[in-house]
């Protein structure tokens, strides 16, 4: 009898041992899954504001007095305003098209008066996280909510869609955010 009870308490000692094991594994499982999420939620947020910060570079660079008074620079409003209309109902302004749309960089040089984003670089390093923008001009129109006065005066709104985007280097995904800017400018009527 004392062999068989032996043979029990070694079993129950067994069983003890593989739930403890089992515990452990997936402790360190759940804990593994959380560093990662954790991971994912840190790049989220690099990239997010990499995207807001190319926004806020685009709206520096646009009431920068230096540049608006050189006429050998354009601000990135200016230059949109020159280039191709964007049509929301038929054309995108993704991250990854340089062509069609005003591109800006930012880098973690920041931004200086006077000067135009166009610089390469990172915005952000360990990781290293890229920062650009897209600008298109929309179309011209009427200011909602002006008097009578303002828009007797040949000013009009003119429209604007700004696209802040950042990506971390060797990751697919690109974080987007946009921004519509309408500013008060000559009708292009009256020129």
């Amino acid at each position: 009898m004392k062999s068989s009870q032996q043979g029990m308490v070694l079993v129950f000692a067994l069983i003890m041992l593989l739930c403890v094991t089992l515990l452990g594994v997936a402790a360190v499982s759940s804990s593994l899954s959380q560093s990662k999420m954790a991971s994912a939620v840190q790049a989220q947020g690099l990239t997010f504001d990499a995207a807001e910060a190319a926004i806020a570079g685009v709206v520096f660079e646009a009431e920068d007095q230096i540049i608006l008074a050189d006429v050998n620079l354009d601000d990135p409003l200016t230059a949109a305003r020159q280039g191709v209309e964007f049509n929301p109902l038929t054309d995108t302004l993704e991250c990854v098209n340089d062509t069609d749309w005003i591109n800006r960089q930012l880098t973690s040089a920041g931004l200086k008066k006077g000067q135009q984003n166009t610089a390469a670089g990172n915005f952000h390093s360990q990781p290293n996280v890229a920062s650009w923008s897209r600008t298109a001009f929309v179309r011209e129109k009427p200011c909602r909510g002006s008097s009578n006065v303002i828009g007797s005066g040949g000013l009009r709104c003119h429209v604007f869609v700004v696209r802040g985007c950042g990506q971390i280097e060797g990751k697919r995904t690109i974080t987007a955010n946009s921004l519509t800017v309408a500013v008060f400018g000559p009708s292009s009527e009256a020129q």
